[in-house]
């Protein structure tokens, strides 16, 4: 046939070769083993190639047998998200399928585009592939024969290296090859877990959490937990804090964030008020036995300070304004003030016993300094109140940034910064309130390699995050994601080569995952393992129709519910 028709030219033999082989009809008998098997394999050729993505046809006839095979990698030849392989010289290169239509002329003809992803040596007398190793060198001509991969292939691509890793599930198809995370690339270029709402994403930060706290028992790992979530999935193996026992000290905001707490006017007056407070908060900072001959001496310096100082200034300072001046901004600054110390939910941040210079212990007790065998801090801000929670997150935020920044010089210990929920301290708006929390994560994403700061990021709407921050992520596993406008983002932020992985994130299951990047040696869809019971989080949803059977203690249920609201309590 000749490819107006539809099939492989009758003027080429390895085409021609190709449909004969591949339909099981008479060839040449060959003596070699592996030559054999190699052509049991063969499904089609390669006709078009254009760098990373090129096209071959398949023969359906071939595919169809091979569907029986007892070799899942090998069962699954010619469908989208399977690997096949084509030989060039002594090297073969492995490519992914990434979509397949059926020839306009001939029905037995599937015409797929295909991505690269590497290649490996061919070992001498198994003929199986070695040292493999992303990137291609030499690509195959049009006419070179295309075969299906097989389980010991995907075996020598998948297997990890001797880099440090750590495995989180089983790659898709097989049931016994392991996929595994490169730790040091992973963490060294920042990582994002996407996946719509019961999905299993939590769990699946649970479990790589929990794997790299087994690799590295005196790491230093911060998890902003918005939902009160992972303290039951790490009370074994993390220091976890709440409004109880937070202690995080006022002083240590900067101005921007003294700015977002204090100061409520909008508009025009908003710049006035904040000019107040500047200079009201420099002269109380500098009244601080610390602050003497200090040069440098700004607003931003984490220098303690009181409350009560703070407020005198301002009264000392509207004392001073003469008639026409108006008292407006002081007392704006002086209400909310007064308003947040009395009010106890803030008591974990404006309390009057947070004045002392705790601010070595403060770091070392958040940032595992030292770790004693528990390396992550659970940072459970779901009792925070909502105005001033994303002032806690920049105060965090910006605490790992600015230790990495003035710890330079000293024996290295580098922090990730693991943030659940990020579209919500990250979004894509630029105005109104949380700005500074954005500004600092966004400023992480940018430059924290360089100073040891590695960021974790874990939304379910990835669309919603600031522009750019996705692309900052080197590795990004991503779970199934429901909306269209949610795959459309990550497909943006995508290498090239993971393309095919990435049409199939709507249909994934749950518990499965495509992980690609730089954590990865080439892109893999990974069945995710079970996480023992007692290291899950606390996320599971309610199931209705079992929990509406039950009935009984209802008044019970709903008094101790009342007090605890009342009282803002647990």
């Amino acid at each position: 046939m000749d490819m107006q028709s539809g099939g492989f030219s009758a003027g080429d033999q390895t085409a021609a070769q190709t449909v004969r082989l591949a339909g099981g009809g008479t060839v040449a008998p060959i003596a070699a083993v592996t030559a054999h098997h190699r052509d049991e394999l063969l499904v089609g050729e390669v006709i078009d190639i254009a760098g990373s993505t090129s096209r071959i046809i398949l023969d359906a006839g071939a595919i169809g047998r091979l569907a029986g095979s007892g070799d899942p990698a090998v069962a699954m030849a010619g469908q989208v998200g399977a690997q096949i392989k084509v030989r060039v010289g002594n090297v073969w290169l492995l490519a992914s399928i990434r979509d397949q239509q059926l020839h306009e002329g001939d029905r037995g003809v599937i015409v797929a585009s295909v991505d690269f992803l590497g290649e490996g040596d061919e070992e001498k007398l198994t003929g199986r592939i070695h040292n493999f190793r992303r990137g291609v060198t030499r690509y195959p001509v049009p006419g070179s024969e295309v075969y299906a991969a097989t389980s010991a292939d995907l075996k020598q691509i998948y297997a990890a290296d001797e880099r440090a890793h750590v495995e989180i599930g089983t790659v898709y198809p097989t049931k016994d090859i392991r996929g595994s995370l490169y730790v040091d690339a992973m963490l060294g270029k920042h990582f994002a877990l996407l996946g719509s709402t019961g999905t299993g994403k939590s769990t699946s930060a649970a479990l790589i959490l929990h794997r790299i706290c087994e690799l590295a028992p005196q790491g230093h790992i911060v998890m902003i937990d918005p939902h009160g979530e992972y303290s039951a999935a790490f009370k074994g193996t993390g220091a976890l804090f709440d409004v109880d026992n937070l202690a995080m000290p006022y002083w240590l905001m900067n101005f921007e964030e003294h700015c977002e707490v204090f100061v409520t006017s909008e508009g025009r007056e908003r710049q006035g008020d904040c000019d107040v407070l500047a200079k009201c908060l420099l002269q109380a900072r500098q009244k601080n036995r610390l602050a003497e001959g200090m040069t440098k001496l700004t607003v931003d310096s984490p220098i303690p300070y009181l409350l009560s100082d703070l407020l005198a200034i301002l009264s000392n300072e509207m004392g001073k304004l003469d008639k026409a001046t108006s008292s407006a901004p002081f007392m704006r600054i002086k209400g909310k003030i007064e308003e947040m110390r009395a009010d106890p939910r803030y008591n974990f941040m404006f309390s009057g016993m947070l004045v002392a210079d705790t601010m070595a212990a403060f770091i070392g007790k958040i940032f595992r300094l030292p770790s004693d065998g528990r390396p992550i801090s659970i940072i459970d801000v779901s009792g925070v109140p909502s105005d001033i929670t994303s002032v806690v997150v920049a105060v965090l935020s910006r605490l790992t940034f600015d230790y990495a920044i003035w710890s330079r010089g000293e024996p290295q210990r580098p922090i990730l910064l693991v943030c659940e929920e990020a579209h919500r301290y990250i979004p894509a708006k630029d105005v109104g309130q949380g700005q500074a929390v954005r500004k600092i994560l966004e400023r992480i994403a940018k430059e924290g390699r360089k100073y040891g700061v590695s960021l974790g990021l874990i939304t379910q709407r990835p669309s919603d995050l600031a522009e750019g921050v996705l692309s900052q992520c080197g590795t990004i596993i991503s779970m199934r994601l429901n909306n269209e406008r949610d795959q459309h983002f990550v497909k943006a932020a995508m290498p090239e080569g993971a393309r095919g992985f990435i049409d199939s994130i709507p249909a994934l299951r749950n518990r499965e995952c495509i992980v690609c990047g730089e954590g990865v040696s080439i892109p893999i869809r990974v069945y995710l393992d079970t996480l023992e019971e007692d290291k899950r989080p606390a996320s599971s949803d309610p199931l209705f129709s079992k929990l509406w059977r039950d009935t009984g203690g209802e008044v019970e249920i709903l008094d101790r519910v009342v007090k605890r609201w009342r009282s803002q309590g647990r």
